[in-house]
């Protein structure tokens, strides 16, 4: 437990860094709006009045979104020997799960505020973000805590 512990406190900070991050290089605004869209997820449009409040709830349930999709990444690599076989692979192609569960489930049945159609350039941002930051990381994480695959 303290092995995925870790694991999810790294790859949810270096998660929400690189979202923060490429935000404020995309649009030279304040990245706070970022945590803020999270938060919206639980309170609407209310998420944007309350400054930092908000932040930290947006903050807060990135972090548990990020616990969620840690824990089930171990219990698939531990239980999945195909998983390790894959190597770096099982992390990009977790990367492009996330995404897909986030985009097509997690979004539309959250209380976010009606967005912007979806444009290719952002998903692949998005995804590139989400396999480097957590995927390939939770890989290297999962295969110290339990070694590589014995072969028969």
């Amino acid at each position: 437990m303290k092995v995925i512990l870790r694991a999810w406190f790294i790859v949810g900070t270096l998660d929400i860094m690189a979202a923060l991050l490429q935000y404020y290089l995309k649009t030279q605004n304040n990245p706070i709006i970022v945590l803020q869209y999270i938060a919206s997820g639980v309170f609407g449009d209310d998420a944007y009045t309350g400054r930092l409040q908000m932040a930290a709830w947006g903050l807060l349930f990135h972090y548990i979104i990020a616990l969620a999709f840690t824990v089930l990444y171990f219990r698939l690599f531990r239980a999945l020997p195909f998983i390790r076989r894959m190597g770096v692979l099982s992390g990009v192609l977790y990367g492009v799960f996330m995404w897909s569960v986030t985009q097509f489930i997690v979004i539309p049945l959250s209380s976010i505020p009606g967005g912007a159609p979806l444009k290719v350039s952002s998903a692949a941002t998005a995804i590139t973000i989400l396999i480097v930051c957590i995927g390939i990381p939770l890989y290297y994480l999962a295969r110290s805590a339990y070694g590589p695959v014995r072969k028969p």
